[in-house]
């Protein structure tokens, strides 16, 4: 192949890469405006802009600053580090199914943050620095027992999963041995919610999106070498290890933050990922295209979750992206097994 030949398709790639985020952008911003000004109490999208800009009158900036947009922003940036996060793990380790939700990093915060609601009786702001601390430690104790002289993608997943059994059963114990309504409560935040969001909440995701966010895109830069397997990592200069684990603890920081706010979004972080790759064509982590897909998927299904399910009824997201989430793993399980069955 030629040099030109290259230089158009390197530039073709570009484009649709470009593309790509452009229509997300539209999308997400087409999912707020409708976000915004539907429900009970509908609002004109111009109102909704004159609102947003410090008009509007006091009923529609109550209901637009004090109960929609809190919700929305929520979701958006929860779904772009679940995004984010499933972005890296996923090329990271070379397997679909390594995603956050599917290998125990969610769970283990979830079991952080139910012990600290239902055993310690905390409250407000504990609750998901607690669950962001049982992020890291499962993260932790996965690195550790899948370490054979290094990580493989398939151990680790593996491992993961069994983490994520034993995690559950704790969920299950927690829940069983514990007063019905706090139960209740507990069962709320580990569907996945974005209800009662807060501008406090929302300034302490915001500030470690900010953190990790430029962490991740810099850590990034030695996925594509890694993807060429370790010997020509080295060669091209990389440390793959100290790579990797850079690469995980990001990954894993990204997850514990967004399950921290929002609760485990069951598959947002299994789903962003391949979405991103299929639309920009990539076969890397497509990061801000996974960030951008994870805010779609939790702003949309948030959307369905109030305003579109039969009867008015009204669910957490969680259930939504979960519904969503469970054929495409049905399905990626029935072709993997197809790929790998002998002919």
């Amino acid at each position: 192949m030629t040099v030109a030949a290259l230089g158009r398709l390197h530039a073709g790639r570009r484009r649709r890469h470009a593309t790509a985020l452009a229509g997300l952008v539209l999308a997400l911003l087409a999912v707020a405006a409708v976000g915004l000004a539907t429900g009970g109490y509908a609002i004109p999208v111009t109102d909704v802009i004159a609102t947003l800009a410090g008009g509007g009158e006091g009923r529609q900036h109550f209901v637009v600053m004090e109960i929609r947009l809190p919700r929305l922003v929520l979701g958006a940036l929860a779904g772009a580090a679940l995004g984010m996060a499933g972005g890296i793990f996923q090329t990271l380790l070379g397997n679909p199914l390594a995603s956050p939700d599917v290998i125990g990093v969610t769970a283990g915060a979830s079991v952080a943050a139910v012990t600290a609601l239902l055993v310690l009786g905390l409250t407000g702001a504990a609750i998901p620095l607690t669950a962001f601390a049982g992020g890291v430690l499962v993260a932790a104790l996965v690195y550790v027992l899948a370490w054979r002289g290094g990580v493989a993608g398939e151990r680790f997943v593996l491992v993961g999963v069994a983490v994520a059994f034993l995690a559950n059963a704790v969920l299950g114990f927690l829940l069983t041995r514990s007063d019905v309504r706090e139960a209740h409560t507990a069962l709320v935040w580990l569907v996945g919610s974005v209800s009662g969001a807060g501008w406090d909440d929302i300034g302490v995701l915001a500030a470690a999106l900010v953190a990790l966010t430029p962490a991740a895109f810099v850590a990034s830069r030695s996925l594509a070498p890694i993807q060429l397997g370790d010997d020509a990592a080295e060669a091209l200069g990389v440390r793959t290890q100290p790579a990797r684990l850079r690469l995980l603890g990001v990954g894993v920081a990204l997850t514990a933050a967004g399950t921290a706010a929002a609760g485990p979004v069951a598959f947002v972080a299994f789903l962003s990922g391949p979405i991103a790759r299929r639309l920009t064509g990539t076969a890397g982590a497509a990061l801000a295209a996974s960030a951008l897909v994870g805010a779609l998927v939790v702003t949309l299904a948030d959307l369905v979750a109030l305003r579109l399910l039969p009867g008015g009824m009204q669910v957490p997201v969680g259930v939504v992206t979960g519904a969503a989430g469970a054929p495409y793993l049905l399905w990626l399980l029935a072709t993997e097994g197809r790929r790998r069955s002998p002919a």
